[in-house]
């Protein structure tokens, strides 16, 4: 049996997530801040401010003038549609890797909000784990390259908003540049291409996309295509009365959140809040939902430590193996 499908849950994350499964209600009176990073290193300190205040009071916010331009964007969805267009026979040639989140899956997470199958596939990219993941360039032309690229994108945004967590922290300001090193063989940031299958009248009900959770990480960037809601976000202090609120995709907005490694570095003071994807209602689009996820997650080796003792001490490498554990069911492949 796999160490991992073995490992402990001894999260209070896990307990949380188990108690958020039912449908809740909605609200819009929540404000989504958006954060402006352009002229960045001028503006450091506004920027700072103005991340904390969004980060504490909902954990999260959503960043404009962000520096990827609109284009690689757009590439980035093209290649990720092109990837889950291939035949399962093809995408199985690279299955996900649970011990080094990385590879293809499909519909093999099972929340512990819904203990249902989410109805989505997705292809996890960890860039020390690819060599024998990548579809070849006969299968998909330029895929790697595209997604490398963009990959270094979303990682130098997620270490400029990290750094402005630092500085509020009172951490070196390049704390989490350091935790997060792409050039190490212990790095485990995760760029996620994710598609969201298109409704089936015929399926059984109480199925959802994605079902609530928190993510792993430090922080979480989310690209959305226009027209293809369903995101929606619950703050912790409104948890048990599970009020929840929709967030409107864009396609040239990334919408940030904060996850619990992050939440952990700060005492609590950065919530790592719940999300989930409904299903569409009957007037809404019904087709595929594609999104990009880029999770930014400490290196392996890095301790995540809470500067007052409030959690004991633990490796990313450990932290984000238990959740891995806790959310794939055990018949999927792990090394």
């Amino acid at each position: 049996m796999s160490t991992l499908a073995t490992l402990p849950h001894t999260l209070t994350e896990l307990d949380k997530e188990a108690r958020m499964g039912g449908l809740g209600s909605e609200t819009q009176t929540r404000e989504i801040r958006r954060i402006d990073l352009s002229d960045f290193d001028a503006r450091r300190v506004q920027i700072a401010d103005e991340l904390w205040a969004a980060a504490t009071d909902v954990g999260f916010f959503q960043l404009v003038n962000h520096g990827i331009d609109l284009t690689q964007v757009q590439g980035a969805f093209d290649m990720a549609q092109r990837f889950f267009a291939l035949p399962d026979g093809v995408k199985a040639q690279y299955p996900l890797q649970r011990a080094l989140n990385s590879g293809w899956e499909s519909r093999a997470q099972v929340r512990p909000s819904t203990g249902t199958q989410d109805q989505k596939e997705s292809y996890q990219i960890t860039l020390p784990h690819m060599a024998p993941l990548w579809p070849s360039e006969d299968e998909l032309p330029g895929f790697r390259a595209a997604m490398l690229a963009f990959e270094t994108q979303c990682w130098q945004v997620g270490m400029r908003v990290l750094s402005c967590f630092a500085d509020k922290l009172g951490f070196e300001a390049d704390f989490f540049t350091h935790a997060h090193d792409p050039s190490s063989p212990t790095y485990q940031s995760t760029l996620r291409l994710l598609h969201y299958f298109p409704t089936d009248p015929s399926a059984a009900s109480g199925l959802w996309r994605a079902g609530a959770h928190t993510d792993f990480d430090c922080l979480t960037l989310l690209f959305q295509r226009a027209g293809q809601g369903g995101l929606q976000l619950c703050p912790g202090k409104e948890m048990e009365g599970q009020q929840w609120t929709s967030i409107e995709p864009a396609d040239d907005i990334i919408t940030c959140n904060i996850g619990d490694m992050l939440m952990r570095w700060s005492d609590d003071q950065l919530p790592s809040n719940f999300h989930r994807v409904r299903n569409p209602l009957p007037h809404e689009y019904q087709g595929s939902r594609y999104s990009l996820a880029f999770f930014c997650q400490a290196n392996r080796d890095v301790m995540i430590e809470s500067p007052s003792g409030k959690y004991a001490p633990i490796s990313a490498e450990a932290y984000l193996r238990q959740r891995v554990a806790a959310n794939f069911r055990a018949g999927q492949t792990a090394m």
